[in-house]
């Protein structure tokens, strides 16, 4: 894993130490991502998280980047130390919890905890971006203006994925949940997806992307009669297990002619089926993404030889 380098269409932007506020950029012309490396510099998270509420017009935030150690269980501030500063961050779209690369924290162990607080604190909140999975809990009702969630997990609690499939989101586009290892916390059933399947309560979805998962194939056979695909402008099967069996499930089923994107990255699909999907669906205007072909191996993870993008 690496920082994100744009977060709601702005350009990331690290909250320096001991910054002159004269020398920052304009507050809503970047995504501050505040990140302290230990042993970089003597200041403590407390002192940069104040030193940036100082610094900073927060009232013209749009996004905030949360790099070590906010989120990586390694003593970093409260969550009711930002939602504390609600009523100052009025202009604040986007949130992106645990930015931290695969040599700060392996994804499994980034801890997240309940999100619920912040969104009930953000109502503006258009976008949210998390990244781990361990004790995520997701128990919101609804939010009526996030527009963006996207999940990077290499283990994605069950119960969190439910909490998500039932959740009331009328402004949702997109959805990205990567749904991991059930080694690492992980282990979501197709039934468990029911209401997002039947596209129950996210009547703007318009991306739906189930990645990074060994039910791949599984997922496929499903969307293909699933009553929500035929609203979506792009479906993602990428970063998983995807093999012959899980195309053929898609090709079988209901047409997909009016995607403008069928991304299936990291596959284990054949050159034959690779052809048939392509044949099938480009000449209609859809692009399909087969980047990244694996070739099984007898000594990998599951027993056809298939791993998934990010467990660890």
């Amino acid at each position: 894993m690496h920082h994100v380098e744009r977060f709601h269409g702005l350009p990331a932007y690290n909250f320096p130490p001991y910054a002159d506020p004269a020398d920052l950029p304009p507050a809503d012309e970047v995504a501050w991502r505040l990140e302290r490396e230990p042993y970089e510099n003597e200041e403590s998270a407390e002192d940069c998280w104040k030193r940036f509420t100082e610094s900073v017009d927060l009232a013209k935030v749009r996004a905030i980047i949360f790099g070590q150690p906010w989120y990586d269980g390694d003593g970093g501030l409260a969550d009711d130390e930002l939602i504390d500063l609600a009523p100052r961050l009025t202009g604040l779209e986007a949130l992106f919890l645990g930015d931290l690369e695969d040599e700060q924290a392996m994804i499994s162990t980034i801890y997240l905890g309940d999100v619920a607080p912040l969104l009930a604190a953000f109502p503006g909140l258009r976008e949210l971006a998390v990244r781990g999975g361990e004790g995520l809990d997701f128990p919101v009702s609804g939010h009526d203006n996030l527009r963006v969630l996207r999940v990077e997990s290499g283990g994605l609690p069950p119960n969190a994925v439910e909490q998500i499939a039932a959740a009331q989101l009328p402004s949702l586009e997109r959805l990205e949940l990567w749904l991991g290892d059930e080694n690492y916390g992980g282990g979501v059933t197709v039934e468990q997806l029911a209401p997002l399947l039947a596209g129950e309560g996210k009547p703007a979805l318009r991306h739906l992307g189930f990645q990074n998962s060994f039910i791949q194939d599984e997922l496929a056979s499903a969307l293909a009669s699933a009553t929500v695909v035929p609203q979506l402008t792009s479906l993602s099967l990428s970063m998983g297990t995807l093999s012959d069996d899980g195309v053929e499930a898609l090709l079988q089923g209901q047409p997909l002619t009016h995607l403008r994107e069928l991304d299936l990255s990291f596959h284990f699909i054949s050159d034959e089926m690779m052809l048939r999907i392509w044949t099938a669906l480009e000449p209609a205007g859809v692009r399909v993404d087969l980047t990244t072909k694996h070739e099984r191996e007898a000594d990998d993870w599951d027993e056809d030889g298939r791993y998934i993008a990010a467990s660890e």
